[in-house]
């Protein structure tokens, strides 16, 4: 019978590697799997690639994972936000690569890797530095740039509901790079606030469906980062 609950976030986390890329979910506090991040910062993994929306806030979730040393680039389109402190001291003092993506290029970089498209043409980045290097090619009148999918080793997500097939529902816009990232990773780790028994959710409202889905990690009642960020908790 299948079953990809997990028991513990240290159990569902322990095998990714050093010179992982890893996928993490969230825009921003929305969606992070900050229990899941914070397992790695306790697993130990090393020189990772992160792709995500952003690069964290505080001291918390993505912010510490980075702050910790574990991380050699991020690929992302927020590098600094209200918030985010930890990023650019690195960054400007030369101890993280960073490489810029457009919120849309990244979300169908994405898609695309998941999809199994190798690469696509936009018009997003043309004439403007992030085209620098590329391969342009002029179609219909119009130039495009050619940019890759994304794949990652590992996805660390977050969804509000899932069954023990691995099965998801999310929470509103907590859904937003989530399920595609889940279609773009190797293997694919979930907390979920509840975990219900097969047929337990609506077939209608499953987003992710289980075939895109490794383990999953029951995590009843997840920390809230911007309240750990008001009150200056760093981690660990």
């Amino acid at each position: 019978m299948i079953n990809k609950v997990i028991s513990s976030i240290a159990s569902a986390v322990k095998d990714i590697p050093d010179g992982a890329t890893v996928m993490i979910g969230g825009f921003g506090e929305a969606g992070s799997p900050t229990a899941l991040i914070h397992g790695l910062i306790d697993q130990g993994a090393k020189e990772l690639t992160v792709i995500n929306n952003n690069t964290g806030n505080g001291e918390v979730g993505l912010a510490a994972l980075i702050a910790s040393g574990r991380v050699k680039k991020m690929i992302c389109s927020y590098p600094r936000s209200s918030h985010s402190k930890v990023f650019p001291d690195l960054y400007r003092a030369g101890e993280i690569m960073l490489e810029i993506v457009p919120q849309g290029t990244l979300a169908e970089r994405i898609r695309a890797g998941g999809a199994g498209i190798p690469a696509f043409y936009t018009a997003t980045t043309v004439n403007t530095p992030l085209a620098e290097g590329k391969e342009i090619r002029r179609i219909d009148g119009r130039d495009y740039v050619l940019e890759y999918g994304l794949k990652a080793d590992y996805a660390l997500i977050k969804c509000e509901k899932a069954d023990r097939l691995g099965n998801l529902i999310y929470n509103k816009t907590a859904r937003n790079f989530n399920p595609i990232m889940c279609t773009a990773a190797n293997i694919t780790i979930v907390q979920a606030r509840k975990i219900v028994d097969v047929g337990g959710l609506e077939p209608e409202n499953v987003i992710t469906p289980n075939i895109f889905v490794n383990r999953v990690v029951e995590v009843a009642n997840p920390v809230i980062e911007s309240d750990l960020v008001a009150e200056g908790i760093s981690y660990p």
